[in-house]
């Protein structure tokens, strides 16, 4: 394959192990900021007539983006055939409809901005709420890679006896997946959302459960306050000091801390966003859309 790929500074050991994996050499890229804050950008690598696998994981976004359109821009310069991104958290997903007015709709102005600069873009679990899939809202071919079998392998070699907790209804569908992989039982707790940092949450009978390890799985840990207030009611009923499962880190202030206060034995989280609590590496599931679309 003529590619080669580009990474963001602080996506450079991911695009480093997407490298080493899709056996595509990875190109220094140069950056840095000047001292009003705008962002020099320089490609010392040769690009033309090459596919470009740009990788930036885009959590805090709002300062990755600028960065992000200039390295693409860069590498069209330079006579790059085609340029893709491989961003394996997708930002700007939340507000997916208008809820009062005025109010701008951000998933789409995001995925219109990013449409105009790049040819095609992979991702892991992005937040689809009321999208029916990525294409409702990119204008470029896109492969979602799920992180499930990734989690139920960790859990299935890591967990003792695993029982499966899902932290409300719209996750049951996701949560029955991961556990049918792992071999494990699962159950789905009811949840109601009192604001950005507020939830609610109620634990069904769980007493069979008793001799089992909980394992508390969500795709977005951010405020993590769903997955804190679900681990201080399974333990307040009797069950064993959870497990934390989480797909994208984005942990928010104290929100790591907070988990460990409520009773969680571990947490644990994919390496699409780079955080302390990476330990199930899902770059190993990206590689084959890339090879895909980056031909």
């Amino acid at each position: 394959m003529n590619a080669i790929v580009l990474a963001l500074p602080e996506s450079e050991p991911l695009g480093r192990r997407v490298g080493d994996l899709a056996q595509i050499p990875l190109g220094v890229v140069e950056s840095r900021r000047f001292p009003d804050r705008e962002t020099y950008l320089r490609i010392d690598a040769q690009c033309e007539q090459k596919s470009i696998v740009l990788v930036c994981t885009l959590d805090r976004p709002d300062d990755k983006l600028l960065p992000l359109v200039f390295l693409a821009d860069a590498a069209r310069a330079l006579g790059a055939s085609r340029v893709g991104l491989v961003a394996p958290y997708l930002a700007y997903m939340r507000q997916d409809r208008r809820f009062q007015r005025g109010e701008a709709v951000t998933s789409r102005i995001f995925a219109g901005l990013l449409s105009r600069y790049v040819d095609w873009l992979v991702t892991v679990d992005p937040h689809l709420h009321r999208y029916r899939s990525l294409t409702d809202i990119y204008a470029v071919p896109n492969r979602i890679v799920h992180a499930a079998p990734a989690l139920a392998a960790w859990i299935a070699t890591h967990v003792d006896r695993p029982v499966l907790v899902g932290p409300d209804e719209e996750s049951e569908q996701w949560v029955k997946d991961v556990a049918s992989r792992a071999g494990a039982p699962y159950v789905v707790l009811r949840k109601t959302r009192r604001g950005d940092r507020v939830v609610d949450v109620s634990v069904p009978d769980v007493g069979c459960h008793r001799t089992q390890t909980p394992v508390v799985v969500d795709d977005i840990v951010s405020s993590a306050q769903t997955m804190v207030e679900t681990v201080k009611n399974l333990v307040a009923v009797g069950l064993r000091a959870p497990v934390c499962v989480g797909v994208h880190a984005l942990f928010s202030e104290n929100a790591e801390q907070a988990l460990r206060d409520a009773g969680a034995a571990q947490i644990v989280t994919t390496t699409s966003v780079p955080h302390a609590t990476n330990a199930i590496d899902i770059v190993p599931l990206l590689i084959p859309a890339i090879h895909e679309l980056a031909s």
